[in-house]
């Protein structure tokens, strides 16, 4: 049994950050805002039309994909196996005046005491989950559009369009910081990260979970 209280973080101790249902879900939901993005450049580009796929094909992908995008999520969250989820959501709802001075910052300073996500990656994951919301929501009224007034269908457009233009960039360098930060990378994959790297970059998180069954056999 590994013991609670260490000397020294060790760099051959893995500690688990994401089990397999978190990054299901994470991977699902990758696949799915892929499939929008792929989707959505014919859709609003109408030279591209043609090329791969007719348009009516391309535009029920792009329906089917959005409506599924929560499904991953929701599925994380309920039943016994949610509870490393739904911890996660509670964290990221959880700010300090430490993490709020990192992000001013743009975490140019070592005063905050970083917990299992930094500011930055509590702003994104709000984000996307609004971003989420607010694109299903207008583009129902979009693709049901003869219920709804036309002032409604006019700024479902627009914010449609403007979120989806955000979601791109955040899309984008999200995977750009992923490539380059490999173990933040690896824990999406294979679900662990060493201890060394907790205490470095997640020390608050380190600091209040030393507990047996975090801990994953050496690395190798």
């Amino acid at each position: 049994m590994v013991s609670k209280v260490r000397s020294a973080p060790s760099a051959s101790v893995r500690i688990l950050r994401f089990d397999r249902m978190q990054r299901a879900a994470h991977w699902a939901n990758a696949v799915l805002f892929g499939i929008l993005m792929a989707t959505a450049v014919p859709l609003y580009f109408g030279s591209f039309f043609g090329l791969v796929l007719p348009r009516h094909t391309v535009s029920e992908i792009h329906l089917w994909a959005g409506i599924a995008l929560p499904l991953p999520i929701i599925a994380s969250l309920v039943g016994p196996w949610g509870a490393r989820m739904r911890r996660d959501v509670h964290r990221v709802n959880l700010w300090t005046r430490e993490e709020i001075y990192w992000l001013r910052k743009l975490g140019n300073t070592s005063v905050a005491t970083l917990d299992k996500f930094n500011p930055g990656q509590k702003l994104n994951t709000i984000f996307t989950g609004g971003a989420i919301l607010v694109m299903l929501a207008s583009g129902a009224v979009m693709q049901w559009f003869r219920f709804f007034p036309v002032n409604w269908r006019t700024g479902a457009t627009f914010v449609h369009d403007l979120f989806a233009l955000a979601v791109a960039v955040v899309v984008f360098g999200h995977i750009a910081f992923a490539l380059t930060h490999r173990d933040s990378m690896r824990s999406m994959i294979k679900g662990w990260v060493t201890e060394a790297w907790a205490s470095r970059h997640a020390h608050g998180w380190f600091d209040e979970h030393q507990a047996p069954e975090e801990h994953l056999p050496p690395t190798e």
